[in-house]
């Protein structure tokens, strides 16, 4: 995709209005949001993301198309997975409610700005060294093989190197002071733990990135697309924080379903750089086909998760029952 630079700025300058918009909202009335409304945003995010892939269907053709929904999903879905560790975040810094949303949206602008410059060195260097697909592609194996053998360790969050030095080196206080992010304390202008927070979340997320950018590398090259897809799906992971934050638990299976992904593109990334380095044998994966292997994974995922969890639920409550019913029996046992 030979794009002019308008398309890039106009493009980006789509994405600072919403953002823009969305922050006005979040900063006018914090607060932390009804269902109703996480359904309303999501949908409007989910909404935009389709609308623009299709517009690359009509416009550029069905390969960039489908390269795009295809690396959308991948990075939509690993970002949900992503979602445990930022509620791991708020509650470690114990961050009110009611700004969570501001922290969350300040948090992925911070990613987005990495992650741009993390995909901009991608391009260039896999332009540079064809090599780099063979590392890419053992990389997301490997990932791959640890989500399945560290599925059921607790998650945790441990501080990055970024985020202890802003710790030593900002002068912070203790408490917070609304959704300040500095504050004048005994004649010195201090730092609050809201900015302390969000420099977590956007950290976080670019290690979090070291798998995910490789993977959709491992759909499509172009720059453009890597890098829509990715904005789209960070952009509505505010709300979808507080839409699925009950459903996480439920998703019992996700890290199942992303180590299949992920290891179905790393494997289709070997079998490309070796079919473009003359392997007679090695195939190229159309990109449909890719797409229909990711949501098909990732659709009968979530139905299994569900579907054991709506069985844990109910044996649990046949099991409470049944211990609230022994105690009854008792008394009339020693008449």
């Amino acid at each position: 995709m030979n794009l002019p630079l308008w398309i890039w700025l106009a493009t980006i300058g789509g994405f600072c209005l919403v953002l823009a918009f969305d922050f006005w909202l979040v900063a006018r009335n914090p607060h932390e949001p009804s269902f109703k409304e996480c359904v309303g945003w999501v949908s409007f995010y989910v909404g935009l993301a389709v609308a623009f892939g299709v517009g690359l269907l009509v416009l550029s053709g069905p390969t960039h198309g489908g390269e795009f929904f295809a690396g959308w999903i991948t990075e939509y879905s690993l970002s949900v997975d992503n979602l445990f560790v930022f509620l791991l975040i708020m509650s470690r810094f114990q961050v009110p409610r009611q700004y969570r949303q501001k922290v969350l949206l300040i948090g992925i602008v911070i990613a987005l700005l990495l992650r741009g410059a993390f995909i901009a060195a991608g391009a260039e260097a896999i332009t540079r060294f064809d090599w780099l697909f063979y590392v890419f592609g053992a990389f997301l194996v490997y990932t791959a093989w640890k989500l399945i053998g560290h599925e059921e360790e607790e998650a945790e969050f441990s501080e990055n190197i970024a985020l202890r030095t802003a710790r030593r080196v900002l002068p912070t206080t203790e408490t917070y002071h609304g959704a300040s992010l500095t504050v004048r304390h005994m004649g010195r202008r201090m730092f609050t733990p809201m900015l302390i927070v969000m420099v977590a979340i956007g950290t976080t997320d670019l290690l979090f990135a070291l798998d995910s950018i490789p993977a959709i590398f491992g759909l499509t090259q172009e720059p453009y697309l890597v890098f829509t897809a990715n904005a789209f799906a960070l952009m509505g992971l505010r709300q979808l924080f507080f839409l699925i934050g009950g459903l996480l638990d439920r998703l019992v299976y996700l890290s199942k379903g992303l180590s299949v992904v992920l290891a179905f593109i790393g494997v289709k990334l070997i079998l490309e750089a070796l079919h473009h380095d003359g392997v007679s044998w090695a195939p190229e994966v159309p990109i449909m086909v890719s797409l229909g292997i990711i949501i098909g994974t990732l659709a009968i995922t979530t139905v299994l998760s569900l579907m054991k969890s709506s069985r844990d639920a109910k044996a649990e409550k046949a099991e409470a029952e049944t211990q609230d019913k022994e105690p009854a029996e008792e008394p009339s046992h020693g008449r």
